[in-house]
């Protein structure tokens, strides 16, 4: 009998968060130079884990200054044929993982040529007609670029609305693109930027990756616990004893899923936010403005950091003290140590990101019952309050629950660089699932953004997040 309700719970649930995905899921193309180095075959392999909760529109294969001259869809399609293999077992999980057939269906070539030299009258390939093609389809949600090489394709695509549409549909199309690229991999990166002004572009310019907020994912950090991205942990928790997908999983060249940051802000997790860049997600954080590199150290780039003459979504510092787990009394605590730099907006995340990484890896051999699902943060009240300077008011999510019946655990915490309100609050007790707060004394209106982090006790642990935006008025 315990078993029969357990099935039914498991198929509400299912039902329910089939729902949400539908509503919520945010539209992609990819942009690869798939071989260029193993870390995009890396991300691929994470990427399709997810393609239940990511509306995968295409997979293009593309070159970059380090594969300049050929491109490699085969690669892609060996990697989706491994995902063939453990689609039913993902099923049993979650709804709507796509069929691999679907999925084969939506790889497309660029041009094999480098960069601006394959831009222009008479360079169209089936990537690029592609992106105009999904473009057009009646759908008001935005469609994001995910580029993990070069973006020529893209501004290919560019070029030809700008040449065949109106002005005015023109527009309309450019409006709905949202571009995240992994630093700029060829020179049309600087040139799209330049010609299409209004374009929303994430990217750390130029290919010096040494101030780039997205090698936060691999970076070796001195003075926190980094073994979620050693080459044990992926051995253990992604290649070895996963199935086909993990055993498509390459060993690390450079660096571990450099491309993955392109995609992680998509999705649903209830701290990410795509069409805030400047809200802090798993993909990193971002500030609009236009920045100068007059004193940046230049290297030996390929792609040399050019002067930008528009805005763009790129670096900024997060102000980071991490929790530590505590072995008596309150069971976490302020560490002793405080980080500032573009790259903490990233990492913070990466234990949460890497264990939900793989925890879905476990998903492709094991049984519903064996793994471990995502816990189901509720709030008590709305995600959005106001308050008047000096008011008492409460963070609650009493309403909290977890799939498999996981003991869960509540962390909430003040994210300043988010806020207008910068200075410190002290929430007490902020590992317990009510919070009684006053609101500041403050002379002008001002936004405060309280994060909630989730987390159930089961194996590998994972998270979920609320955001309550709360905006306090002066008396």
């Amino acid at each position: 009998m315990k078993t029969f309700y357990l099935f039914i719970s498991f198929c509400l649930l299912s039902s329910i968060t089939t729902f949400a995905q539908i509503n919520q899921k945010n539209r992609v193309i990819i942009l690869t130079d798939i071989e260029a180095d193993p870390d995009d075959t890396q991300s691929l392999v994470r990427l399709l884990l997810y393609s239940n909760q990511i509306d995968i529109k295409g997979i293009v294969a593309t070159t970059s200054c380090w594969l300049q001259h050929r491109i490699a869809p085969e690669s892609i399609e060996r990697v989706i044929q491994a995902y063939g293999k453990v689609h039913p077992n993902l099923l049993k999980h979650e709804a709507g993982f796509p069929k691999p057939e679907a999925l084969a269906a939506l790889i497309k070539n660029g041009l094999p040529e480098y960069g601006m030299k394959g831009v222009g009258d008479g360079k169209n390939s089936e990537g690029s007609e592609w992106i105009i093609k999904v473009l057009e389809e009646k759908d008001d949600r935005p469609l994001w670029i995910s580029v993990w090489g070069g973006v020529n394709t893209l501004a290919q695509s560019l070029d030809q609305i700008r040449k065949t549409k109106s002005k005015k549909e023109a527009q309309r199309l450019i409006s709905k693109l949202r571009v995240y690229t992994i630093s700029d991999q060829d020179d049309s990166g600087i040139w799209i930027r330049n010609n299409f002004p209004e374009l929303f572009y994430i990217v750390s310019p130029g290919d010096y990756y040494g101030t780039a907020t997205w090698t936060g994912i691999n970076s070796y950090i001195k003075g926190i616990d980094n073994s979620s991205i050693s080459n044990i942990w992926i051995a253990q928790n992604i290649q070895q004893n996963h199935g086909p997908l993990g055993a498509e999983y390459p060993d690390v060249a450079w660096g571990v899923e450099g491309d993955t940051p392109a995609f992680l802000s998509l999705i649903p997790n209830g701290l990410n936010e795509p069409e805030h860049p400047e809200w802090g997600a798993w993909g990193g954080r971002y500030e609009l403005y236009k920045p100068d590199f007059s004193k940046t150290k230049k290297g030996s780039s390929i792609v040399k950091i050019a002067p930008e003459t528009r805005a763009i979504w790129t670096n900024t510092d997060d102000n980071y003290t991490p929790y530590a787990p505590k072995e008596y009394g309150r069971s976490v605590k302020k560490d002793t140590i405080t980080f500032k730099d573009n790259k903490v907006t990233l990492w913070r995340w990466r234990e949460d990101f890497q264990n939900d990484f793989a925890a879905r890896m476990d998903w492709c051999t094991q049984t519903y019952e064996e793994a471990n699902h995502p816990p189901v943060p509720e709030l008590t009240h709305s995600d959005r309050l106001t308050v008047k300077s000096g008011e008492a008011f409460s963070l609650d999510a009493f309403k909290s629950r977890d799939p498999d019946g996981d003991n869960l655990s509540y962390l909430w915490f003040h994210y300043p660089e988010e806020s207008s309100y910068k200075e410190k609050i002290d929430l007490g007790a902020e590992n317990v699932h009510i919070v009684n707060l006053r609101a500041p004394i403050v002379k002008k209106k001002e936004t405060i953004h309280f994060i909630l982090k989730l987390s159930d006790k089961g194996t590998p642990a994972l998270s979920r997040y609320k955001r309550v935006i709360v905006t306090v008025l002066p008396k």
